[in-house]
């Protein structure tokens, strides 16, 4: 993969995440009826929506900014934990089979983004060279 066609396809990917996430957490926020709806059908207290608007916004704003390479692999993290533990949900739940594969969706931008990252955005190679 070239170096310009890994840059695009981070942004790409980094781009449609934020976007996914930035949306999921504003409506969390806002306490959209509807979401606030979906989070009680799953068994969670309503009173979640506001926690998880907020790490969301201030994971996206994390992988957003420059520089800050931990603080990324811990927005990526929780990001990855959030879409994976509410596919989970979803599933257990018995909800559309569109709930699970939007969320995992989100979490495999969130893997895809991780991997196209730029040098530096990381925190060192993920398997540095034996000598």
């Amino acid at each position: 993969m070239t170096a310009r066609a890994k840059t695009i396809g981070y942004w790409t990917t980094t781009a449609l995440l934020v976007l996914g996430v930035v949306s999921g957490g504003a409506a969390e926020l806002a306490r959209s009826p509807g979401t606030i709806e979906g989070i009680v059908g799953l068994g969670y207290p309503a009173y979640l929506a506001t926690i998880l608007g907020v790490w969301k916004l201030l994971g996206t704003v994390a992988l957003l900014a420059p520089r800050f390479p931990r603080l990324k692999e811990w927005a990526y993290a929780g990001i990855f934990f959030n879409m994976t533990g509410a596919a989970i949900s979803h599933a257990v739940c018995g909800d559309a089979a569109w709930h699970v594969l939007v969320t995992l969706g989100l979490a495999g931008l969130a893997v895809a983004s991780w991997a196209l990252r730029p040098p530096t955005r990381t925190l060192g190679a993920l398997l540095p060279a034996q000598s």
